[in-house]
This record gives C-alpha cells, structure tokens and sequence, in this order.
C-alpha cells in the first residue's frame, strides 16, 4: 500500500470504490472491499493514521466486547432507531472480529463486563488494519485534504483534492464526529451528507465528563481524584439511563465510567440521580449502628465509602455531626435517603475536547440498514459520522467493524 503511488486520474479510469477516513471504520472498509476485487483508494486530511485506536483505552485500544448481544443491540446502543445497527451487528459480530485479531497473533485480555484490550499496545491492532488493507492492494494518500465532492450525469462522483481529482463509482464515508478535534476531527461527514440532502440529526459530545455549578460545587472540589462504585440514573422511560459503575470526582464535577456512560442519556437541564452505596440498605444499617456502636457517623459511612466523601457529607447537616448513637431515628432515614437518591444538575460537559464519542450524526432514515447506502446513490456512511452511539467498553468500535463490513460487502464491482 503505498501512500504516495500515482493513481487513476480524474480522467482516467475510476476507482471501484474511495473511502474518506482512515480511522478504525475506514481502514477496516477499505481493506474488505480491496480483498474482495474493488480498486480502493483510501483519503484522510490527518498526517496519522488510526489516531482514536492509539489514545483509546489507554493506549490499549478496547476494541470490542463480549456481551454485546447482536439480537438486541438496543441494549448498548442509542440513536434515533437503536434497531438500526441490529443488521450490521448481527453479520459481523464480536467473535468474528477476534477471530480476525487472533488470526494476527495479537494477545488480548478481557476485563470487567466483557472489555476487551490488546495484551501489548494499540499500535498492534492498526498494524493489523494497515496490513489488511494492504493484503487488498488499497493505495493510501495522506495527508490528503478533499476540497469538493460531486455527483455527475454519469452517475460518477469526482473528488476534488490537494492531490488531484479522482472519480469513482462509490464513496464511503468514514470521518467520524466532533469529539477531540486535537486528533482531526472535523464535521466533513455532516456537511457532505447535507450537501446531498441528506438529514443530519443534532450532535452533541458523548461519553463525557460532567460540570457543576461552581458555587453548588464547592463542598466537593476538595474531593477531586476521589472514586467509588455508584448506582447512576437519569431520563425517564425509553429515554432513561441506568449504571453501576465507578464514579470519579474532579475539581470541576463528575467523571469515570459511571458518568461517561450517564451522559450520553443525559439531557442539558435535567437531573442525574447517584446512589452512593448500592445494594445497601442504609437506613437499616444506620439504625443497627445506633443500636450497637459508639462511632461517629462518618465513621460508620466509611465502611461503605471512602472516608473523605462521608465527612464531606456529613458536614452539610449539623444533625450528621455526633456519634450515630446519639442521632435521631429521623436524622438517619434522612441522611440514608440522601445519599441513596443524592440529585444534582450539571450545567454542561467538557464538551468535544474530552468527550470518547459525538452523539448524533447523519440519519439512519436516510440510510440502508444492510449496506450502509445512503437515498444518494453511491454514496455510504459508516462508523461514528452516523447517529449509532454504543455505550462505554468497545461498543463503539464494534460499530465501526460491523458497519464498515457491512458496506465493504455491499460495495459494487
């Protein structure tokens, strides 16, 4: 695959196929299609390839995981019709993208609730994209920017770029969403889609830290760093979000697993819902403790929480302040509930600079659920450009292997 080869001019013979985007759905597209026959020129305006798989899971890229379930995909994944990626995921699952990785001899591990990491480093899954793109002949041009894309009477697509005008029959469109613009992230996929009348759902960032207010944020900046597990809620009916998940405390408000996975649910102006000790029925056992114990009740609320958060907590209520013994009965149902159902409301995100994933993006009514054509003959979108969002543990890039391969298989000779 050679980045800088001469390829078919713009009035020469076309390309079977140019895909836009060599992040993790691009490269993975253009691979299939070129092991399959197709012609494939692969473009990207970045100097570096993959760049969201070499930050992602710290370097470890959580590429996939095993509970997905393709039958109901609903289940991990939001949009305007969850039920849209059920086909893709379902044809191309997370068994057989491990089969592909194992395939390569790249060690994996599984963590908590099906997440899987490569063993070594990121940089061994993009080797491995890179080498199937280059098992099907794929010719590669970056940096390469693409100035304009347009339809002709022949039924032909000609695209402008810093390198020449190509034509081709196909274009796959394979650039991502907003979040971390510092990588290249851009808004071509939106624009190109509305370009060919295409609907465009409202973006948004995902997967991201929360912010508080910060006055009604003061008694707990001092816990920044500061992590426990916690039942987290928000929404109601089909639009409501439930997890278990670990919960951090930054200076500027609520981060980790928990509130990633909460804020893709999250609407601006509504509340969140934290429970800080799940599974225990702390009105029962605060009133077994005033019955048996002569510690104080931050002491008691240590043994399920970390000590800093239970004398932050009991601060806000003189009544908290004094051995649980001497507590009133109604002190400590009030406090249980408090912390049981503690409700607050941000006043936004870290927005796309820190935000794993953009929400929204190019409508799925106007796409086919099978090949990832678009109402705009030839023309696909696949991966994050599309409005899928997978929650937090390697939803996100299942999508992008399930929909890239989806429209690999579909792409004419």
């Amino acid at each position: 695959m050679d980045e800088s080869d001469a390829a078919p001019s713009g009035r020469g013979t076309p390309w079977d196929v140019v895909v836009i985007g060599a992040g993790a759905a691009g490269l993975f597209c253009a691979g299939i299609a070129g092991q399959r026959g197709l012609r494939v020129l692969l473009l990207d305006h970045s100097d570096k390839v993959a760049e969201k798989i070499r930050i992602s899971g710290g370097g470890r890229a959580n590429f996939s995981n095993r509970d997905l379930d393709p039958q109901a995909p609903q289940r991990h994944f939001i949009g305007g019709n969850p039920d849209f990626c059920r086909s893709a995921l379902s044809r191309y699952t997370p068994g057989d993208f491990i089969g592909l990785v194992s395939r390569h001899g790249i060690a994996f591990h599984e963590k908590h609730k099906g997440q899987l990491f490569c063993d070594r480093s990121a940089e061994d899954l993009i080797q491995m994209l890179l080498g199937e793109a280059g098992a099907g002949g794929v010719q590669r041009w970056q940096p390469c920017k693409v100035a304009a894309v347009r339809y002709g009477a022949d039924a032909l697509y000609a695209i402008d770029t810093d390198r020449g005008s190509v034509r081709t029959g196909s274009v796959v469109v394979a650039t991502g969403g907003l979040s971390i613009p510092k990588i290249g992230a851009t808004d071509f996929g939106h624009r190109l889609a509305r370009q060919f009348g295409l609907r465009v759902t409202e973006t948004r960032p995902g997967l991201v830290p929360l912010t508080f207010d910060g006055d009604s944020w003061a008694p707990y900046a001092g816990l920044a760093g500061l992590a426990l597990p916690v039942g987290i809620t928000t929404g109601a009916g089909r639009a409501r979000g439930a997890f278990v998940e670990d919960l951090l405390f930054t200076h500027r408000g609520l981060s980790g697993p928990a509130v990633l996975q909460i804020s893709s649910y999250w609407q601006p102006g509504t509340p969140i819902r934290l429970d800080l000790a799940p599974d225990v029925d702390l009105s029962a056992m605060l009133l077994k403790a005033k019955a048996t114990s002569r510690r104080s009740i931050a002491n008691e609320l240590a043994a399920l929480m970390p000590s800093r958060l239970a004398d932050a907590w009991v601060q806000l209520d003189r009544d908290w302040q004094r051995p649980v013994a001497e507590a009133s009965n109604k002190a400590l149902v009030r406090l249980a509930d408090r912390l049981a159902h503690w409700e607050l409301v941000p006043i936004g995100t870290e927005g796309y600079r820190k935000a794993e994933v953009t929400l929204g993006g190019v409508d799925t009514r106007d796409l086919s659920s099978r090949t990832l054509e678009s109402k705009q003959p030839g023309l696909y979108f696949i991966g994050e450009v599309v409005d899928v969002t997978g929650w937090l543990g390697g939803y996100n890039f299942q999508w992008a292997w399930s929909s890239a391969h989806a429209c690999a298989m579909a792409l004419p000779h």
